[in-house]
C-alpha cells in the first residue's frame, strides 16, 4: 500500500491532538489508522516507575471509546527487565499472553492470544508511558506499520502528557470546589440562620436587613467594634438574590496601605517586583456575590478615589492591567468610626461616603440590648464547648448571670465570647462561675447583684424571666414610657408585655392584686 507518510502524520496529529478527552482523541485515532494498520483497538497505559504500576487511562475500539484508570501491578523480575530493555521505542510483540512486560495489562483486555505493536510515549528522554495497538488476529503486523508508528510517537506522547495536566487541573477544580462547599457549610454552622437577639434586642435592625437584603444597594453598618457587624452583614447576604453567589470579607484596617490595591483589584503578572503571577484581588473575587468592606474608615484616600469608581462603573483594573474589567457586586461597608467627623478632618471623601450611605444601620451595643444577653451566653456556651470537643457543655453556676448582667461589656459581643471562652477553659467540667467578670464589676464600682435563690442552673426562660423581673423593679414597675422598662429593653412595649405574659410575668391590674401596695405595672 502506498501511504502519503506527510499526510498520515499530519491526520494522526490533528486527530490525537484534537480533543483533551484522551479516550475521544484516542477513538478517532483508531478509526483513521485501522485503513492502513490492522487495527481493533488502542490503548494508552503510563508507567509510573516508583510504585511499579501500569495505569490504563484510555481505551478505544471500533465500538466506541472510555477512559479508564485500571492499574496494573508489575512484578519485580518484570520491573527490572523494563529497567534493563530501557527505550526501545517500537516494537511487535508476536502474542502478548508471551510478553511478561505486556501480558499483566493484555490479561485484563482478554488480549493474550493477539498480537500487538506497542510504542514507547518518550518525551525529553523520560519514558512517560505505552501506547498499544491490537492487532485484529488474522493480519500480522510488518515492519512498514512499525516505521507509521514510530513516526506518530512524538505526537502521543504530546497528548499524553497534556492530558494528564488536564487531568490534574480538573482532579484540583474538584477539590477546590469541594473545599468551597465545605467552607460555606461551615460558615451557615458557625453564624447560623438566625440571628440571636433578631426577635429582641436585634428586631428593629432585623426589620431593616429584610427591608433591604432582596435589593443590590449599598449598606453601611454603623456600630462600636464588637457589636456584630459582620453577623449583620452575612445575614444581609444570606436573605440577598445573591446567596449562593461568594461573601469575600475585607478587613480595610488589617491591611497595609502598600498592598491595598494589589489586595482589592489585584494584578498582572510582572506588575511590581514581586508579581510573579496574575492575581485576581477581592472585588473581583466577589463577582455577582457580596462585597464586605469591615472598618471602611480606614482605607486611605487613594484606595478610596478607586473605590469609588467600583461603585460608580461596576468595573476594575487589575494592577499592570491594559484593560477595565466588569465586576457585579453588591457592597456592605461597616465602622465603629464617626465618618461624618472625618468628612470635616478631610480624611474620607464625601463623595464616598454618600455613596455608602444609601441605606445605614445602627448596630446597638450590647449594653443597649442586655435582654440578649442569656441567649447569647447558651450560644457561645454550646459553640465553644462544641469547638474544644466539650460534651455535655456545661451551665451556669448560681449568680453567674447576675454577674454578666451587672457588667457594662466595653468589648460587646466580641468581650462576652471571649469570656465565655475563657470560662470554659477555667471550669474544668464544672458550671461556669465567671469571677473575673465580677472583679471587672467590682472595680467599675458597679453594685453586685445578689444571685437568685433558684435552680442551680437556669435554663433560657429563667434568664430571661429573671432580667425582665430586674428591670421592672428597676423602673418601679413601668412597662413603657420615657422611663419604662420596653425603653431600656430596646423593645416595643406590646413585644415585652407579650413576652411577660408567655413567662407568666404579672402587671397591670393583675400584678397590682397579686401585689398590693406596689407600683402597677402598666
Amino acid at each position: 500500500m502506498n501511504i502519503d507518510e506527510k499526510d498520515f502524520f499530519r491526520q494522526v496529529t490533528l486527530r490525537i491532538c484534537g480533543s483533551l478527552e484522551i479516550e475521544k482523541a484516542l477513538w478517532q485515532c483508531l478509526l483513521y489508522i485501522q485503513d492502513f494498520l490492522p487495527a481493533s483497538q488502542m490503548s494508552l497505559h503510563i508507567y509510573h516507575r516508583d510504585a511499579g504500576v501500569v495505569e490504563t487511562v484510555a481505551n478505544a475500539t471500533r465500538e466506541g471509546f472510555r477512559a479508564m484508570a485500571l492499574n496494573s501491578q508489575l512484578s519485580d523480575l518484570t520491573r527490572k527487565r523494563i529497567e534493563k530493555l530501557g527505550l526501545i521505542r517500537v516494537r511487535i510483540i508476536p502474542r502478548l499472553g508471551d510478553d511478561p512486560v505486556c501480558s499483566p495489562v493484555a490479561e485484563k483486555f482478554n488480549a493474550l492470544d493477539l498480537p500487538a505493536v506497542v510504542s514507547d510515549l518518550v518525551l525529553e528522554g523520560k519514558l512517560l508511558g505505552v501506547l498499544a495497538i491490537f492487532g485484529n488476529g488474522r493480519i500480522p503486523f510488518t515492519d512498514e506499520h512499525v516505521q507509521l508508528i514510530g513516526m506518530i510517537n512524538e505526537p502521543f506522547a504530546v497528548a499524553l502528557t497534556n492530558s494528564l495536566r488536564y487531568r490534574e487541573l480538573k482532579k484540583l477544580r474538584d477539590l477546590l470546589a469541594d473545599d468551597n462547599r465545605y467552607l460555606q457549610d461551615e460558615l451557615r454552622r458557625m453564624v447560623g440562620e438566625d440571628v440571636i437577639g433578631s426577635d429582641s434586642g436585634l428586631k428593629p435592625v432585623m426589620v431593616l436587613v429584610r427591608q433591604v437584603a432582596p435589593l443590590d444597594s449599598p449598606v453601611l453598618l454603623l456600630g462600636e467594634t464588637g457589636s456584630g457587624k459582620e453577623v449583620v452583614a452575612n445575614a444581609i447576604h444570606k436573605a440577598s438574590l445573591r446567596r449562593q453567589e461568594p461573601f469575600i470579607k475585607v478587613n480595610c484596617g488589617a491591611i497595609p496601605p502598600t498592598l491595598m490595591d494589589s489586595e482589592l483589584f489585584g494584578h498582572e503578572k510582572g506588575a511590581f517586583t514581586g508579581a510573579l503571577s496574575q492575581k485576581r484581588g477581592r472585588i473581583e473575587r466577589a463577582n455577582t456575590g457580596t462585597l464586605f468592606l469591615d472598618e471602611i474608615g480606614e482605607l486611605s484616600l487613594e484606595a478610596q478615589v478607586r473605590l469609588l469608581r467600583v461603585l460608580q462603573e461596576k468595573e476594575i483594573e487589575r494592577i499592570g492591567g491594559s484593560g477595565p474589567i466588569a465586576v457585579d457586586i453588591r457592597v456592605i461597608a461597616a465602622t465603629h468610626r464617626n465618618l461624618e467627623k472625618m468628612l470635616g478632618t478631610g480624611a474620607f471623601r464625601e463623595d464616598l461616603y454618600f455613596r455608602l450611605r444609601v441605606f445605614p444601620i445602627s448596630i446597638p451595643p450590647l449594653r443597649n440590648r442586655m435582654m440578649d444577653l442569656p441567649a447569647l451566653v447558651q450560644h457561645f456556651i454550646q459553640k465553644k464547648a462544641r469547638e474544644m470537643k466539650r460534651s455535655p457543655a456545661p451551665g451556669l453556676a448560681p449568680g453567674a448571670l447576675e454577674r454578666l448582667m451587672a457588667y457594662h461589656w466595653p468589648g460587646n459581643v466580641r468581650e462576652l465570647e471571649n469570656a465565655v471562652e475563657r470560662a470554659l477553659i477555667l471550669s474544668r467540667g464544672e458550671a461556669l462561675v465567671f469571677d473575673d467578670i465580677a472583679h471587672k464589676t467590682d472595680n467599675a464600682g458597679v453594685d453586685r447583684i445578689l444571685p437568685l435563690p433558684a435552680p442551680e442552673i437556669l435554663d433560657l426562660n429563667a434568664m430571661t424571666s429573671h432580667h425582665i423581673r430586674r428591670v421592672l423593679d428597676m423602673c418601679h414597675g413601668r412597662v413603657e414610657g420615657e422611663k419604662g422598662a420596653a425603653g431600656h429593653l430596646n423593645t416595643h412595649p406590646s413585644t415585652l408585655r407579650k413576652r411577660m405574659r408567655k413567662l407568666g410575668i404579672p402587671f397591670g391590674r393583675k400584678a397590682a392584686k397579686m401585689h398590693p401596695g406596689k407600683p402597677t405595672l402598666f
